[in-house]
């Protein structure tokens, strides 16, 4: 394992563009792009694919069980490694568990500000049908009236999640971690982007996920790196 003052660098490079990239979807936020970018696909009869069989029973209730089957899968390969998943043995044992426990920790996390939200649903809008204002998430103290819980988006931190797992294997082999990073990435953004259409979301809370996801990963391996150098002191 490389020592950890030698990713000190690459550490604050990562934090310098979370900021940026946090920064960016406050800009977004402030843009008021979502209420047109929601209107893509709803109108003021509502969303016309929110009951879509391949949208809600598949790529909603299907991939969401999956996701479940998958981190199950992923303790097991991490207890283990064998066959195309030897990569792994070049973790050490509190490395593969960080990577899984940072995986479980992004998805409580989103889960616990979703809980604490007061922000409601696109599809219960009076934009698209629905009886409630539109009021931002950024209003702690103002509630639209609804029952909440819509911010931010649960569905696709079944694939972001998996994103706070590639800090661990970049110390050991980059191009996996990057594989790692794309393809949790791509597969948060489909599901991010199926909540959207069915007007479960607008796109602020799936950028949002994402961004929490990544952060809590980055955060949980910073601190693995602090620890693990003061035990070694």
């Amino acid at each position: 394992m490389m020592q950890p003052m030698r990713h000190t660098p690459t550490l604050r490079t990562c934090w310098t563009w979370t900021l940026i990239l946090g920064l960016a979807i406050v800009a977004w936020d402030a843009s008021g792009l979502d209420l047109p970018s929601a209107q893509w696909f709803g109108t003021p009869q509502g969303f016309s694919l929110r009951d879509n069989f391949w949208l809600s029973a598949v790529l909603h209730e299907g991939a969401r069980k999956a996701g479940w089957v998958v981190l199950l899968a992923l303790a097991i390969v991490l207890w283990r490694p064998v066959g195309p998943f030897g990569l792994l043995h070049r973790l050490s044992r509190g490395e593969r568990w960080g990577l899984w426990l940072s995986i479980v920790v992004a998805i409580l996390a989103v889960s616990l500000v979703k809980g604490m939200s007061h922000t409601s649903c696109p599809w219960d809008l009076q934009a698209f049908g629905g009886s409630l204002p539109l009021v931002s998430h950024w209003d702690f103290g103002l509630r639209d009236g609804g029952g909440g819980h819509c911010f931010p988006a649960g569905h696709a931190s079944t694939g972001f999640a998996f994103m706070a797992g590639g800090f661990w294997l970049w110390p050991h082999q980059r191009s996996a971690a990057r594989y790692w990073w794309a393809l949790s990435g791509l597969s948060g953004l489909v599901l991010g982007l199926v909540q959207q259409v069915r007007g479960a979301h607008f796109t602020s809370h799936t950028l949002w996920t994402a961004w929490i996801c990544w952060s809590v990963g980055l955060l949980c391996f910073s601190l693995y790196l602090r620890f693990s150098s003061r035990g070694k002191a």
